[in-house]
């Protein structure tokens, strides 16, 4: 019997008018986990399509140690709550495309000195690609 070859799974991502307000927002919501918590506000990224966040702080109750204990959440973009799942960004070459598209976005002199620190390798290590979990359109 011949083997069978599977499709490779392709990861969803998010209709062109969420990346551009992506894009465009300076300041997105985000909820990791899916006990009731509220919304915070994080800086994202759009870098090849795909939607890439940073944790400033790695405390064992911040939204990235949330969402590794438990990849689902939710982020809030003009006023839509889109569930998402988070993924560890394993690749260096994406890591550095993300801290590119952290310089290019977040240019005033008060954003500098976080633009910097996300350059930092700790964090670097800590970048999120959240990827839409069903029906974001």
């Amino acid at each position: 019997m011949p083997a069978t070859k599977s499709k490779p799974k392709r990861k969803r991502s998010f209709p062109k008018k969420v990346l551009d307000a992506i894009r465009e927002a300076k300041i997105i919501g985000i909820r990791a986990g899916t006990k009731p918590h509220r919304v915070i506000g994080i800086w994202a990224v759009v870098v090849e399509g795909r939607v890439f966040a940073r944790s400033w702080g790695l405390k064992p109750r911040s939204w990235y140690r949330t969402f590794i204990e438990e990849p689902r959440g939710i982020i809030v973009v003009e006023d839509r709550e889109i569930p998402v799942r988070a993924v560890r960004t394993r690749s260096e070459r994406l890591k550095d495309a993300v801290s590119g598209a952290y310089r290019e976005k977040y240019k005033t002199p008060g954003a500098r000195v976080f633009v910097r620190g996300f350059a930092h390798q700790k964090r670097k290590d800590a970048t999120m690609e959240l990827v839409p979990i069903s029906g974001a359109r």
